[in-house]
């Protein structure tokens, strides 16, 4: 996890109370992330720098420099050899792992980035920013190939779907659009959230969405039923981040109010109908979402309102 108190630490959730806090950045960290096989991490910062830690007990860190401005996400490549980064002074920057040096940049944003990410083949790179615009890379030609663009507000993170064929991203205009990168078409626009939505997960089946959201809740979405099947309370205050496990038995999210949660995940074990039943008597039901405020990737029947469960 990464903090504002300019530290990172190591939680190791398999032995109780067991944690280590690595220091070395000057101000703020934005974004860590673990590299696919687990053997290095990397962090951004608003103190300008991008750092390769080595995640044990001595805490040893690289410093990448190159940004001039904020360093907002950094993001691995699927086969670790590559860190993407994206930052306030509009420009996106590749670097190799092994050799710890900059590869090469790209730059058409005309605002800040705000988030960038590789896709899961590595030959593209999705970024959005304060431009109002979500852009598609070619990591081998270094061009931008294909541009969305969001006209009600900017998107403040953006994550490829585990196959590759679409993109996720999260508004300041409170919404969630899926685009498919092939035919440029909307896909899905969820406007479940009523305020504007910070960060987004994808679970590795590529059925569900989870979203982290200004408003305090995160949301689990159906993305094959285009249904909002769960709102989570916990944190007090804006929820900033949020991601699945690897295996997406778990997911972990932090707030504004320097928590970190681990929760445990029951979709992929129970039929929805089961977990509304075995939850019904224990929580409060949320208002479903409008049909309005989901708009469906084909014409269907809407026999029934789903109802979300709310869960404290």
């Amino acid at each position: 996890t990464c903090s504002v108190d300019r530290f990172l630490i190591l939680w190791k959730l398999k032995t109780q109370c067991r944690a280590y806090r690595f220091a070395g950045h000057a101000e703020a960290v934005t974004s860590v992330e673990f590299s696919p096989d687990g053997q290095v991490l990397a962090s951004a910062s608003h103190d300008h720098t991008v750092r390769l830690w080595i995640p044990c007990i001595h805490g040893e860190s690289s410093v990448l420099k190159g940004h001039t401005a904020a360093v907002r996400s950094v993001s691995f490549s699927h086969d670790g050899y590559s860190v993407v980064s994206a930052s306030n002074d509009k420009l996106i920057k590749i670097w190799s792992v092994c050799y710890q040096r900059l590869l090469f940049t790209l730059f058409q944003h005309t605002g800040w980035v705000r988030c960038a990410k590789f896709s899961p083949d590595g030959r593209l790179i999705a970024s959005c920013s304060e431009d109002k615009s979500i852009n598609i890379w070619d990591t081998r030609n270094k061009i931008c190939v294909n541009s969305f663009s969001d006209y009600e507000g900017f998107a403040t993170f953006v994550d490829f779907n585990p196959s590759g064929t679409c993109i996720a991203c999260a508004g300041s205009s409170n919404s969630v659009k899926l685009w498919d990168i092939r035919t440029n078409k909307l896909l899905q626009h969820f406007k479940v959230h009523r305020a504007g939505v910070n960060c987004i997960s994808f679970h590795p089946s590529g059925n569900y969405l989870i979203t982290a959201s200004t408003d305090g809740t995160l949301k689990i979405l159906d993305l094959l039923g285009e249904r909002l099947i769960y709102t989570l309370h916990g944190h007090k205050g804006p929820v900033l981040c949020v991601a699945f496990s690897k295996g997406g038995e778990n997911f972990a999210s932090g707030g504004i109010d320097a928590q970190v949660l681990l929760w445990k995940t029951n979709f992929d074990t129970l039929d929805y109908e089961e977990v509304l039943r075995h939850n019904f008597r224990r929580t409060h039901v949320d208002d479903p979402p409008h049909i309005l405020d989901i708009y469906p990737r084909s014409p269907h029947l809407h026999d029934e309102k789903p109802n979300s469960i709310e869960v404290s």
